[in-house]
C-alpha cells in the first residue's frame, strides 16, 4: 500500500516525520511525506491508496480534503494536545497503536464523516465564537504543562472574565437568534476543548449542528460547562439547538472564531458541508 503522510511539526507532541515514516514502513508501506502546508499538492503527487495525517485537530481538515480529492480514505495519528477528533471516533491516542491502525495492521473499518468548511477553510470538529475563543487563548500557554487539562483551566478563566457578544445566527437562511450570547458553537463531529462536545450529533448525516448559549448570569455558565463535558449541552434549557446544511454567524467585526482549535478571523462566518470523507477507525 502506498500512503501519503502529512505531518505538522507544530503539533503538541512534536513527533518528527522520520519516526513516523519508519513506523509506517515497518508495516510494509511505501511512504511519501508532505508538510501540512503542502497538502494541496497531493493531487499531483502520484497514486496513493491512503492519506495518513499526523497532527492535531487543526491539521485534519486539510488532510481530509486532500483524501477526498484523491478518492481515498484518511487515517489519523494524533500528535496534538487535545486530539478531540481521535477521541470522538475511537482512534488510538498512542503513536504506535495509531500507526498500526493507519497501516491496516489491525482490524479496521471506514467511518463516513461530514467535512465542513468556512470560506475555503476545511474543518472536521467544531467552530465557535465567544467564550471558547477566550478559553483557547487562556489555555495556550498552559498546554506544555497541563496538556488537555489546560482547556478546562482556560474555560474557567474565560467564564470569569469574558463578556457576551451581539450575534445573529441564521440556519438555512432563516433567522434563528439575534441578541447577546455567551457562545455559539457549530459542530460537524461536535468535539472540542479537550473532551467537550455539543451532544446529539450524527457526524455523517450531511448536516451541521449548532448550539447558541444566550447571555445570562455567570452562575449558569457552570451548568453549561457541565453540559459540554457530558455531551448534553444541546439538551439544556435556554440553549438553542439548531441543525442545518448552512449556518451563518454574524458577530462584531473584531470577533474571532476558534475553528478546530485554531483562531480564524472569519466574520461573518458561513459554515457549510463541503463533502463526505472516509476515515479509518478500529474495526
Amino acid at each position: 500500500m502506498r500512503v501519503a503522510l502529512i505531518t505538522n511539526h507544530r503539533s503538541g507532541s512534536g513527533t518528527d516525520a522520520a519516526t513516523l515514516e519508519r513506523g509506517l514502513a515497518g508495516h510494509g508501506l511505501e511512504v511519501e511525506t508532505f508538510a501540512i502546508e503542502d497538502a494541496g499538492r497531493l493531487a499531483s503527487g502520484g497514486r496513493f491508496d491512503r492519506v495518513v495525517v499526523a497532527g492535531g485537530d487543526g491539521s485534519l481538515g486539510p488532510a481530509a480534503r486532500a483524501a477526498v480529492g484523491l478518492g481515498v480514505p484518511f487515517a489519523v495519528v494524533p500528535t496534538g494536545t487535545a486530539n478531540d477528533f481521535a477521541r470522538a471516533l475511537g482512534v488510538p491516542l498512542g503513536r504506535d497503536e495509531a500507526l498500526a491502525l493507519a497501516a491496516g495492521a489491525v482490524d479496521e473499518r471506514l467511518e463516513e464523516i461530514d467535512l465542513a468548511r468556512v470560506g475555503d477553510r476545511p474543518w472536521v470538529n467544531a467552530a465557535s465564537v465567544g467564550l471558547s475563543v477566550l478559553a483557547a487563548h487562556e489555555a495556550h500557554e498552559l498546554k506544555s504543562r497541563l496538556g488537555a487539562l489546560a482547556y478546562a483551566v482556560g474555560a474557567a478563566r474565560a467564564a470569569a472574565r469574558g463578556r457576551p457578544l451581539e450575534v445573529t445566527v441564521r440556519a438555512d437562511g432563516e433567522e434563528a437568534f439575534t441578541g447577546a450570547a455567551w457562545q455559539v458553537i457549530v459542530g460537524a463531529t461536535g468535539a472540542f476543548g479537550g473532551g467537550s462536545e455539543i451532544g446529539g450529533i450524527d457526524h455523517g448525516d450531511g448536516y451541521l449542528d449548532a448550539a447558541v448559549m444566550p447571555a445570562g448570569s455567570r452562575a449558569r455558565l457552570v451548568r453549561r460547562a457541565v453540559g459540554m463535558r457530558t455531551g448534553r449541552l444541546s439538551a439544556q434549557r435556554a440553549v438553542i439547538d439548531l441543525r442545518a446544511r448552512r449556518i451563518e454567524v454574524h458577530a462584531p467585526p473584531d470577533a474571532s472564531f476558534n475553528v478546530d482549535g485554531e483562531v480564524c478571523p472569519c466574520v461573518p462566518a458561513i459554515f457549510e458541508i463541503d463533502s463526505t470523507a472516509a476515515v479509518v477507525v478500529p474495526g
